[in-house]
């Protein structure tokens, strides 16, 4: 079997797919995306698809090696994003070649079902709330808020309280039988950071995520070190090397690795074995769209410390076949690859230039704030 073209497709929101075809007529799905610099993955793509011309898509190690390693700049999020989303259109076209959910082939399935959280927004609490229960009513268990502005490194007291309030409020509505994240996005300093997990540890948050940016691990240790709360990261990390101080400083026991950025499937598979031998979880990150969904769920089918599956759709509006919400789970997917089928008709109407970008914060004397 020969690799024999491929076609890339930017569609809305935000993401990048891939379709890799093969002389056999098998064809496999990917999602190469970062936010942001969809464009400039979609260039990165191209040119390794140039080394991936008439070779075996069957030999998905081999190629990651040689993507990986022999781009000597190693890792970083535009090639990472690009290495994993071949990587998951290689997978699916092993999967299909050989009858076989990706799963099955990395061990097979350890459950039988997966649950997902659902974002919930809101400038008040009041409209939080109106969120989150809109969600419960869809049938989750569990939701993840982002409750904080930007702040900076020292802020006042009423920055945190603001976000507090929200997070008191949907916890009094939901009560406690449904798991709350809450997602910090980076924008705290360490120093509030600390002061925040501490006001919000009352509300048994199922997670803290990215209480700081994850550049400095000792940080973010002294975060973890400080509160009841587990602490989760590792979107903006990438492979095995990225996570590994995480882990043997345990300042975080819950990662949230991306497979559209940390390396593909296999890669986030490694990251999770890893995570095992410190009783880490896996909370695999993913805001993006159905194929990259459809990747999470083969990891996360056959990952024994895998918790919650983040996920922004189900594939309505993309899939011929979307993924169906039972009780807060959905099923280990049983068709072959990646198990899904693209509409090909809905995509084309969503395509569009690619262009979309992050978000530009401002403090309020005009520096720049994180997002």
């Amino acid at each position: 079997m020969k690799i024999t073209g491929m076609e890339l497709i930017h569609v809305r929101p935000s993401s990048l797919f891939l379709t890799l075809k093969t002389d056999e007529g098998i064809i496999g799905y990917g999602e190469p995306i970062l936010e942001g610099k969809a464009r400039t993955v979609e260039m990165a793509v191209k040119e390794f698809f140039e080394y991936l011309k008439d070779k075996d898509p069957r030999r998905i190690e081999h190629h990651w090696q040689a993507m990986y390693r022999w781009s000597f700049y190693r890792g970083g999020p535009i090639i990472m994003s690009a290495i994993s989303g071949i990587e998951q259109a290689l997978w699916d076209i092993l999967g299909k070649y050989l009858g076989q959910p990706v799963y099955q082939l990395l061990g097979g399935a350890v459950r039988d079902k997966i649950k997902l959280y659902a974002g919930v927004g809101g400038e008040t609490p009041e409209e939080c709330v109106e969120n989150a229960e809109k969600r419960i009513k869809e049938g989750f268990k569990a939701i993840k808020m982002a409750p904080f502005d930007a702040m900076r490194i020292i802020d006042t007291p009423r920055k945190i309280k603001d976000a507090v309030e929200k997070v008191a409020a949907v916890r009094e509505a939901v009560g406690d039988d449904i798991d709350i994240g809450i997602d910090c996005h980076g924008r705290l300093s360490p120093s509030m950071a600390i002061l925040a997990a501490k006001t919000l540890e009352p509300y048994h948050p199922m997670f803290l995520e990215e209480p700081c940016l994850p550049e400095n691990v000792d940080a973010m240790v002294r975060v973890a070190q400080s509160t009841s709360i587990p602490i989760a990261t590792g979107e903006r990390l990438f492979t095995r090397w990225g996570f590994r101080e995480v882990l043997e400083k345990q300042a975080a026991s819950i990662l949230q690795p991306d497979l559209c950025h940390a390396g593909g499937i296999f890669e986030c598979r490694k990251i999770a074995a890893m995570a095992e031998v410190y009783y880490a979880a896996i909370a695999p990150h993913n805001p993006l769209g159905p194929i990259a969904l459809a990747a999470c769920l083969q990891l996360d089918a056959c990952t024994p410390n895998f918790l919650i599956q983040e996920h922004a759709t189900l594939g309505e509006g993309y899939l011929k076949r979307p993924f169906k919400l039972e009780d807060g789970y959905v099923r280990v997917p049983s068709e072959p690859g990646l198990g899904i089928e693209l509409d090909e008709d809905s995509v084309i109407e969503k395509r569009y230039k690619g262009d979309w970008q992050n978000p530009q914060l401002l403090h309020e004397d005009g520096s720049v704030a994180d997002w």
